[in-house]
């Protein structure tokens, strides 16, 4: 999966480092005045003994691995593990669909008593942590939304997690078409199996009003975006912002997700960038 999207980022206050272990490939930062050169070498430490938790589990467990919806494990699992059968529970999805999203979360936890602010992405997961209003935009290929709307993330709401599900791009496996499907909790975990949940009911844009109400009942979710073709469906404790002038977006550059400032001018009109059903971003 290509990360072209990272060179998009606009926080020159943050100090950002790349880790890669295995498959997973993180984008981490920390606000400049935290910044140690051991910081690295305590995320790697926190990734690699989350991998070992997944690994040791998949070894284990033959289901885990293909399942499609929740089930109960045999045993008691680790912090990283129950994350993710918790998070398959209230999304009622397999639980490796919640495993991208419980990494960045241990990574990121371990980090918090080290930084002020803390971002862990993986691979479109988030994990936030922040002292001021960021941006996060919102990358949908296929749509003409697509770097034109994100999320305006208060300091006060974090840590928080934020993630994406695709069904037009990725390699994460999706059963919907949804060219983005972004879904927004407190646990990272819960997040990434919600997003993976709502994405896969999105097959058109008729389908959006459903997958909001979907979105309604996962228990635990903050908010969700969805996004198909030219239509845009919201609904949770979130607000919406257009990316108008605060992003000089390259072309043919992808962007999952862009952790920035907030807009320094006055807000454009939202309905002027989208169509929006059940738009309901005020709860």
């Amino acid at each position: 999966m290509s990360h072209g999207y990272r060179m998009l980022v606009v926080a020159k206050e943050l100090r950002w480092f790349e880790l890669e272990l295995g498959e997973s490939d993180l984008w981490i930062a920390v606000d400049r005045p935290s910044w140690r050169p051991e910081l690295v070498r305590h995320a790697l430490e926190a990734l690699r003994r989350a991998r070992h938790e997944v690994e040791s589990w998949l070894e284990e467990d033959p289901l885990f691995a293909s399942a499609l919806s929740p089930y109960e494990p045999a045993r008691a699992p680790g912090s990283v593990v129950g994350a993710m059968f918790r998070a398959a529970r209230a999304a009622e999805v397999g639980p490796m669909a919640a495993v991208a999203g419980a990494v960045a979360q241990q990574v990121g936890r371990s980090l918090l008593g080290r930084a002020r602010e803390v971002v862990v992405e993986n691979g479109g997961d988030v994990f936030l942590r922040c002292r001021r209003v960021r941006v996060v935009g919102i990358y949908a290929p296929g749509s003409s939304l697509s770097l034109r709307v994100g999320l305006r993330i208060d300091p006060r709401a974090t840590p928080l997690g934020i993630c994406t599900s695709s069904g037009t791009m990725g390699r994460s496996f999706s059963q919907g078409r949804a060219d983005a499907a972004v879904a927004v909790a407190g646990d990272v975990a819960l997040a990434d199996a919600a997003a993976t949940r709502l994405g896969n009911l999105i097959k058109s844009a008729h389908d959006l009003p459903q997958a909001l109400r979907q979105a309604r009942a996962v228990p635990g979710l903050a908010g969700a975006v969805l996004i198909k073709d030219g239509a845009l469906a919201a609904w949770g404790r979130i607000t919406l912002v257009p990316l108008d002038g605060l992003l000089e977006k390259p072309p043919h550059a992808p962007a999952d997700k862009l952790a920035g400032r907030a807009p320094t001018g006055p807000p454009c009109d939202l309905p002027r960038v989208t169509a929006a059903y059940g738009l309901d971003v005020s709860e």
